[in-house]
């Protein structure tokens, strides 16, 4: 009896870490309401934590995925330098700021969605200059 109860739970624990592991991120279409969405959010998280005065606005898209039963969004993008200012309004107007203070990065972000609360939480990101 004791061995059929340690098998069924070596099943189950069996049964729980490939089902996990299915929850993989899947590629999605970055016209995606609820993408886009964490992509503003992300850009505008990453400028309130810049310690630089000019605003960084997105300039391309490199991957979007979503986990897999969630509405979490792994996110590749690749953010410019502006001549505004953090603050400034309709950022994504403004122009790249050119040589010499020109400045490009890409920037991974882990976002976990709950739009229907507007509520967005950053779990990861990672910045390195191209």
């Amino acid at each position: 009896m004791f061995l059929k109860a340690t098998l069924l739970l070596g099943l189950a624990v069996l049964g729980i870490h490939v089902w996990a592991i299915e929850m993989e991120f899947v590629d999605i279409s970055k016209d995606l309401d609820y993408f886009a969405v964490s992509v503003e959010f992300a850009v505008a998280w990453f400028n309130s934590g810049n310690t630089e005065e000019q605003a960084y606005k997105l300039l391309e898209v490199r991957r979007a995925q979503q986990k897999s039963w969630t509405m979490i969004y792994l996110m590749e993008l690749d953010l410019g330098r502006t001549v505004c200012k953090k603050h400034d309004e309709d950022i994504d107007k403004c122009p790249l700021q050119e040589s010499p203070g020109e400045r490009k990065l890409n920037c991974t972000f882990i976002v976990d969605s709950r739009p229907w609360f507007t509520q967005f939480t950053l779990l990861n990101s990672t910045c390195q200059q191209i």
